[in-house]
């Protein structure tokens, strides 16, 4: 083949040839470069030089991510017109959106909870990040301790009196670069640029060409050209080019509609050594219980419905990420893991470790479920023995339950692999809450973000899982006894407890089962149960007929009150008006309005359409609706009449 090529080659310039190149196969790449520093002067002539220039377009047309524009008919872009009658403009932070009124691009208003979270995660990881270069950034509400720390820690000796300062809505050149793989509007990328300091350019993607035009629009709307970046392809494609050594993503913001499960090995190939995952998933009934062979297929795990299901939904999502970043010798450690309305929304930091990547057997766990009175055991798949400077990696000891549970004499349910391992990081969780109380004016969404990350930052870190005060009362089958009275009795038992930011009426502590249930059947000889109730109830029944370990004291404590609690911040918010996902952004040109309008009454109109029926009582005789049948009588007159024609005729003839 290369004997054929060689004398076909025509160099009638070297920055048209390297042009071309780049149509061709990678292994032929390297032989034309040398016959072009060579200077071959072999040439047949200009035909298969335009042969290549005619690949290299076709190619080039295949995978080009440029921004589809519209023209006006004079070839000219027509990106920037913008008809008032077409667009709702939609405000958020400092965003200013220009949203289609006709349903092509999909919009969220319930997620600005998620958009104003994000926002303040990645203003400190690009703070993290920019210290280490000597920059400081302003504007993010940490108070002046932290900040002086933070831009002075790490830094080499005698430069920490020449730091720069930037702020949000300045493009740094020493700054991070984010995607967002999944844009839509581009919402986020243009309240990334405007709210987020420290930001060097940010890759706004969408696979819709309707998205990527609105993008765009967004993008020149909010002046946000110099930093924000519209692009036209497929997420996971878009990443898999940019895997290697062609990383150049600090932060990935994965926002899908529904699982993001398909995206997420090209996101951890994709993304810088210590850099930034942002994941949201909003399938969350299926890694809650409701179709657990559903969830085996996008994440690699069984789902349990239980109470605790919303926070096993979390360590599904991070024991699934892990698993693919294990593939490439990665591993992931989480920064902050919410369950909020109805997504989970994970922020987790990626390395490149292939040491660290074997400890993840060992935090990878199964996770024991009783059928009767829902009492669970995790067992870890993995562990680890180390002893001076030896590591052993070994499999986990089990099964940590018998065949019947020891409680109620159920069976067990067996769901996962989860994670096992603290779903946040204290120090970030802590920065992040100083962060916004000191800047509350930065987010709509504030008093929600300060009383959901102060019970994060309350909640036990090695405690995975946890038992629910009305599920216990309820297998027992007594009034449900007070939270701070069992919390009370928990912490005179000698353990630790703490609340859930996934559940009102959480219990998670490190305390075994059988406290637990010893705890109860005190209560229960306090209050008792009606034995009606106890006799038709065989879980019931074996529990309490057990005599209790531990002597259980309700004497209130005053550390039994959490400090969330007391202050009275709004930890869980109860659903906002039109709550929920929502659907899907159309395909086509119309909008839903004028669609509900044109399918109105359709019922009714196809009831008109069987007049072109005969009536079948009519014709027996018996038709009981005269003019208001919806069938037609006169279809039956006009065969009476022929039949009756048919027959004079035949006797007739």
């Amino acid at each position: 083949m290369w004997t054929r090529l060689k004398p076909a080659i025509a160099i009638s310039s070297s920055k048209l040839l390297l042009r071309c190149l780049s149509g061709y196969p990678s292994f032929l790449k390297p032989r034309l470069k040398e016959f072009l520093c060579q200077k071959d002067t072999n040439i047949l002539g200009s035909s298969f030089l335009r042969s290549m220039e005619t690949k290299t377009e076709q190619v080039s047309q295949r995978t080009s991510t440029e921004v589809p524009t519209d023209t006006n008919g004079t070839g000219q872009s027509d990106q920037t017109a913008v008809s008032p009658s077409d667009y709702t403009i939609v405000k958020e932070g400092k965003a200013e959106i220009l949203f289609p009124n006709k349903n092509k691009v999909f919009y969220n208003p319930v997620q600005e909870f998620n958009r104003d979270l994000t926002v303040a995660v990645i203003s400190l990881f690009a703070e993290e990040q920019l210290k280490k270069k000597g920059v400081s950034v302003g504007g993010i509400g940490l108070e002046q301790s932290d900040k002086e720390r933070l831009a002075t820690d790490d830094l080499p000796t005698g430069s920490q009196d020449n730091t720069d300062m930037v702020q949000a809505g300045e493009k740094c050149q020493d700054g991070i670069t984010i995607l967002e793989a999944l844009s839509a509007t581009g919402l986020r990328a243009v309240r990334f640029a405007k709210e987020v300091p420290g930001i060097k350019e940010i890759v706004a993607n969408d696979l819709s060409r309707e998205a990527v035009s609105s993008i765009q629009k967004n993008i020149t709307h909010n002046g946000v050209d110099d930093m924000v970046v519209a692009n036209h392809a497929d997420a996971s494609a878009y990443m898999y080019e940019h895997r290697g050594k062609q990383i150049k993503f600090d932060v990935i913001d994965l926002d899908p509609y529904g699982s993001p499960s398909a995206f997420l090995d090209s996101a951890v190939q994709s993304v810088k050594d210590g850099g930034l995952l942002c994941i949201t998933c909003t399938d969350a009934a299926v890694m809650c219980g409701n179709g657990s062979e559903t969830c085996w297929t996008k994440y690699g795990s069984m789902s349990l419905r239980a109470k605790y299901c919303h926070e096993m939904a979390l360590r599904i999502v991070l024991s699934c990420l892990d698993r693919h970043a294990n593939r490439y010798h990665r591993y992931i450690v989480p920064q902050l893991s919410l369950f909020a309305d109805f997504y989970c929304r994970v922020f987790v930091r990626v390395y490149i470790s292939q040491a660290q990547a074997k400890r993840s057997a060992s935090k990878q766990a199964m996770v024991y479920h009783c059928s009767g009175c829902e009492t669970f055991n995790v067992q870890r798949i993995g562990r680890i023995v180390e002893k001076n400077r030896s590591v052993k990696f070994h499999p986990g000891n089990g099964p940590p339950v018998g065949p019947k549970c020891e409680h109620c004499s159920a069976t067990h349910q067996i769901g996962g692999p989860v994670w096992a391992e603290p779903l946040h990081d204290a120090g970030l969780v802590q920065r992040l809450l100083s962060s916004v109380e000191n800047s509350s004016d930065r987010f709509n969404t504030a008093q929600r973000m300060v009383g959901m990350l102060s019970v994060v930052s309350e909640e036990l870190p090695d405690c995975p899982m946890f038992y629910c005060l009305d599920k216990l009362a309820s297998v027992v089958r007594v009034n449900c006894p007070p939270l701070l009275a069992v919390r009370s009795a928990i912490l005179h038992a000698g353990y630790q407890v703490s609340l859930s930011h996934t559940c009102k009426t959480a219990v998670k502590t490190d305390a075994p089962a059988h406290v637990i249930w010893d705890i109860m059947r005190g209560w229960a000889k306090q209050n008792p149960a009606n034995s009606s109730r106890l006799s038709s109830d065989a879980v019931a029944s074996t529990i309490l007929g057990k005599e209790p370990g531990i002597e259980a004291n309700f004497t209130i404590r005053a550390d039994a009150n959490p400090a969330s609690r007391q202050k009275g911040l709004k930890r869980f918010q109860e659903n906002p008006p039109n709550w929920g996902p929502k659907a899907r952004a159309g395909r086509g040109e119309e909008a839903q309005e004028d669609r509900r309008r044109r399918l109105q009454g359709k019922r009714q109109q196809e009831l008109l359409d069987l007049k072109q029926f005969p009536c079948k009582r009519f014709k027996q005789g018996h038709c009981v609706y005269g003019d208001d049948c919806r069938y037609s009588h006169e279809l039956v007159e006009q065969e009476n009449s022929t039949s009756c024609t048919v027959e004079q005729d035949k006797e007739s003839v």
